[in-house]
């Protein structure tokens, strides 16, 4: 027997180790437990087979233990994890940097549940100058690579990078073809050439040197040197108007506004000529939440804002810590400095693993005082604000949804919060194509997908009595059939089509219409709340009282109603005209010679409306399916014959 067999048949799960109290432990973790090493490395921790946490250790025989000691420290997050651990395995590394590697690649192929995620697969763009290549191209590119050229950024998003190039080649002409320019091979310069937009390098119309000196000015442009475009374009202006060419005039007039705005979103912050990023962590209720700045020659170029989902209770140094080792990569390089409002504990092996990755020095900073803080202090300014602005409309949202069906919950006296609210309506004209709406929402927010229409069956004429009793039987009765054949099957009811029931209905019209709909309901053996709001007060209805309720005109309640009933409203009406445009299609090709019962179907598939099939020439028509071309010039010919000849 060895020695996990042994210690599996003499368990005791309240008892592990004389010097030291455990929680409750399987055979397994206790067997794993006492026999880790007092090695540097990383341990993942599974539920079940799957990888539910990722951690590094200087010493996992400490750091893993720790876990399942009970203590105060735990974090609930923590004590929710070791409740779901029931197995571990254990990987071994040389050192503390090497622990980081590799913690951050597990972190990043298995995602953890219980793990700080970053969860962002944004690749920012950034302008790329290969200074190697003969007559270089200025580039938009997604990775910034260890290849010696000159990046720039990075930027918001591929519309500001084409904005900004943009407007460097209004006065920078540079080429912007790929072609692998051969000087024995010249070629016949293209149309950018002749407007003034490239000098021709593929022609041999332009020498290296001079090329350079342009490419040379385009990256003192994206440098933020905006003047001496200024000064070009406010010259060639001048020129122009004096010249009397004021079309040419108004031109460079324009092309110097685009430099302006340019500028107006590059605002200098800083008076070193520095490339940095900013971070700033801040918890928001369960989440933690990071600002990222970018600084680049001095210049602020953008910003963005990242939610780490669960690591509200973590320290802010361990979010910065996870936030780098995820955001940064051969695609995101960080720059020379990185600029934090908290300091991480694993500062210099960070910073090892930032070097290596740039093929230069990076450093941490956390400011006390000077310009540097004050942009430290500008991020999180930024961050409080939104964290205040995403509180006013989560506090918005609640009033909207789960405030308003409280209110409406204690309008009505109903025994529970009404989740799924389902609203009714019919819509016919003068009795004819009469159709009736479903419209469900749940939470307090529209679920799109459970909207159904139906077509009244069983009733003759304009009788919203009846039709508003037929549709209730329908639904109510597919609901209890499914819900029966579910619960057989051990599933849950809300997920099926019909299966599950609303807590409460709601009926657009008056008492009567909320009566024939209570009855039809009753003969399936079902109470479920219902009521009626009448348009004339917006006044609620219910069965069996005689005084209708008011609710105050800017009560939650009251808008979520009418959202339900104004929904329902439209979506009636929406199918009801789709109807009334497919019999009139039939209707008009009624006598058509060639055309029967499925070709008219075929054509009322295809065109949907009169207004598709008027517009549509005789080729069109033919290709619906079915319809020869002899048939669909008949059509043609039909419809758009004078109305006497039509009429005949």
């Amino acid at each position: 027997m060895d020695d996990m067999e042994r210690l599996m048949s003499d368990w005791d799960p309240f008892q592990f180790e004389d010097d030291m109290d455990y929680v409750h432990l399987n055979p397994t973790l206790e067997w794993k437990i006492a026999n880790l090493p007092d090695s540097p490395g990383c341990y993942l921790m599974r539920h079940a087979g799957e990888i539910i946490y990722v951690g590094k250790a200087k010493n996992l025989k400490n750091r893993v233990s720790q876990y399942f000691r009970p203590s105060r420290q735990h974090t609930p997050k923590v004590k929710a994890m070791v409740s779901k651990i029931d197995d571990f395995d254990i990987m071994l590394v040389d050192g503390e940097l090497e622990a980081f590697t590799l913690e951050c690649n597990l972190i990043k192929l298995h995602k953890p549940h219980y793990n700080i995620l970053l969860k962002d697969d944004k690749h920012y763009p950034f302008i790329r100058v290969d200074l190697k290549e003969r007559y270089p191209r200025v580039q938009l590119v997604r990775r910034q690579e260890k290849d010696r050229a000159r990046y720039f950024g990075p930027f918001q998003g591929a519309t500001v990078v084409r904005e900004v190039l943009d407007v460097a080649r209004l006065v920078f002409p540079i080429r912007t073809c790929a072609y692998r320019l051969d000087p024995g091979k010249p070629r016949r310069p293209c149309v950018h050439h002749q407007i003034g937009q490239c000098p021709a390098p593929c022609a041999g119309l332009v020498s290296e040197e001079d090329y350079l000196k342009t490419i040379h000015g385009v990256m003192e442009f994206l440098n933020g040197k905006y003047s001496p475009v200024l000064e070009e374009l406010k010259r060639r202006m001048t020129e122009a108007s004096a010249a009397m060419n004021y079309e040419r005039a108004a031109v460079y007039r324009d092309q110097m506004r685009a430099v302006e705005a340019v500028m107006q979103k590059q605002k200098a912050i800083s008076t070193a000529l520095g490339d940095q990023d900013i971070l700033a962590a801040l918890p928001h209720d369960a989440d933690a939440m990071v600002q990222l700045m970018f600084v680049r020659s001095g210049r602020l170029i953008g910003s963005e804002r990242f939610t780490l989902e669960g690591a509200g209770d973590e320290s802010m140094g361990d979010v910065l810590t996870q936030f780098i080792l995820q955001y940064y990569d051969l695609e995101n390089m960080p720059p020379q400095e990185l600029l934090l409002s908290v300091q991480p504990d694993e500062k210099p092996v960070i910073e090892q693993l930032l070097t290596d990755l740039h093929g230069r020095r990076v450093y941490l900073v956390s400011p006390m005082r000077g310009e540097k803080r004050k942009l430290v202090t500008m991020a999180v300014k930024n961050l409080k604000d939104e964290i205040h602005r995403l509180d006013i409309k989560n506090a918005n949202s609640y009033a909207r949804t789960t405030g308003a069906l409280e209110e409406l919950q204690d309008a009505l006296c109903l025994e529970k919060l009404p989740r799924r609210i389902e609203g009714y309506d019919i819509s016919n004209t003068q009795g004819a194509q009469s159709v009736a709406s479903e419209v469900v929402m749940v939470d307090g927010k529209a679920a799109n997908r459970e909207y159904r229409h139906y077509r009244i069956k069983t009733v003759e004429g304009a009788n919203d009595f009846a039709s508003i009793a037929e549709v209730i039987s329908r639904r109510l009765s597919h609901g209890l059939k499914e819900l029966d054949e579910r619960r057989a099957q051990g599933l849950d009811p809300e997920g099926g089509k019909f299966s599950w029931l609303p807590d409460l209905i709601l009926i657009d019209g008056g008492k009567g219409q909320v009566l024939a709909a209570r009855e039809a309901m009753r003969a399936l053996g079902l109470d479920i709340p219902m009521f009626g709001l009448a348009k004339r007060i917006e006044e609620i209805v219910l069965p069996d009282e005689e005084e209708s309720i008011l609710l105050d005109r800017h009560s939650n309640a009251l808008h979520l109603i009418q959202r339900v009933r104004d929904e329902a409203h439209r979506f009636a009406i929406i199918h009801h005209r789709t109807l009334r445009g497919r019999a009139s299609i039939a209707s008009r090709l009624d006598g058509v010679p060639g055309v029967g019962e499925k070709r008219r179907k075929a054509i009322l598939k295809h065109f949907k409306t009169v207004e598709a099939l008027m517009a549509a020439d005789a080729g069109e028509i033919a290709r619906v399916d079915g319809v020869p071309a002899g048939v669909a010039e008949a059509v043609y010919k039909f419809l758009h014959a004078p109305q006497t000849e039509a009429d005949s």
